[in-house]
């Protein structure tokens, strides 16, 4: 039986997952003099490349910040595997004057303190960007941007990954003096309050009984499949896999079949290419093809997702996965699951 809309509601999940509007609204207007400094300091600064270090969800903004990075500061970004400086106590000394974008919810997960400490050590710059501003990890940094996004008691991280997507959007901005994004970060919130309304929970029927699946993106969008494969695993026991649009061609395509369950997110910039003939392909197959993208290129799905695709493309990757929250919800309670408490899992890691 799918859950009604009343129940839905009445989890954590979802009504945290609702706060983040309002959240980020906040957020672009508290950090603004913090984030117009920090992107003084890191031109100033002049890196060869930047480096990020997280896991989970925070992973997954991670390569958020990569796309946005180098797209539009030009700035080459790697990820810094926590256990190069946690258990290997091995960070390269060309990571002196890098700056190392540390992203932690909680700020508290012992292998991320110990490589971001070891970095330190080498002389990189620590940007840290947390919800919990007395974490260790936030009190270490040399930079901290909070993300304001309140207590989350939820084990599925929503407000607190929507918040640091903006963050780092944010500071991208101010890094990189991109007064387009600059100005569109103003409407974030009426942009992700549209997304709240928007229903996905039309493809439930489609995803009950699927034991396993695809999630698509590519560029801005790829990060967002991430960490909706990563929820469909945490919140509905359903094994899904994130590929990027351009490389499920390469193998993984070989998986889907007749009936089976594929989500594609689809970008609204230039990475749109090849999406629309893709999907199509998929459902030469026979597969059961849920799409968002711009109109063009989803006419081949079999369900196409209500979005918003006259905003800014940064904006419209964050607002999928706002939307994707409701039905995420929804669907682990058809699945006779609780999406706070998803067994075995915690909501701080502490992995060493």
């Amino acid at each position: 039986m799918i859950a009604n809309q009343d129940e839905s509601r009445a989890t954590l999940m979802a009504r945290e997952a609702a706060e983040a509007p309002e959240r980020c609204a906040a957020q672009i207007a508290r950090n603004a003099n913090l984030m117009r400094e920090a992107g003084q300091r890191l031109r100033a600064l002049a890196p060869p490349f930047v480096a990020t270090l997280a896991r989970g969800s925070s992973d997954q903004a991670a390569a958020f910040a990569k796309v946005l990075l180098e797209t539009r500061a030009g700035m080459p970004t790697l990820s810094h595997a926590p256990s190069i400086g946690s258990l290997y106590k091995a960070t390269s000394q060309r990571f002196k004057g890098v700056p190392l974008i540390a992203i932690s919810q909680s700020g508290r997960s012992p292998d991320l303190i110990a490589a971001a400490a070891d970095a330190q050590r080498q002389g990189a710059l620590v940007v840290a960007i947390v919800n919990d501003e007395a974490s260790p990890l936030a009190q270490m940094a040399d930079i901290c941007i909070p993300i304001h996004a309140g207590p989350e008691t939820s084990v599925a991280a929503t407000k607190s990954f929507i918040g640091t997507l903006v963050a780092l959007a944010h500071l991208v901005a101010e890094w990189s003096e991109d007064a387009a994004l600059l100005a569109a970060l103003a409407s974030v919130g009426d942009v992700l309050e549209a997304a709240v309304a928007a229903d996905w929970t039309g493809a439930v029927p489609l995803l009950k009984d699927a034991g396993n699946m695809l999630v698509l993106g590519r560029g801005l969008t790829l990060p967002i499949a991430g960490e909706a494969a990563l929820k469909f695993k945490e919140t509905s026991s359903l094994h899904a896999e994130a590929f990027s649009i351009a490389e499920v061609a390469h193998g993984p395509m070989t998986l889907i079949g007749e009936g089976d369950p594929v989500l594609a997110l689809g970008p609204i910039d230039a990475a749109r290419t090849g999406l629309r003939e893709r999907l199509e392909d998929f459902r030469a197959r026979g597969a059961q093809v849920i799409a968002a993208g711009h109109p063009d290129d989803v006419v081949a799905a079999t369900l196409a997702l209500p979005g918003q695709w006259d905003v800014h493309p940064v904006l419209g990757a964050i607002a999928q996965i706002q939307s994707f929250y409701g039905v995420a919800n929804a669907l682990s309670l058809a699945r006779g699951r609780n999406p706070d408490a998803p067994p075995h899992l915690a909501k701080v890691t502490r992995t060493l």
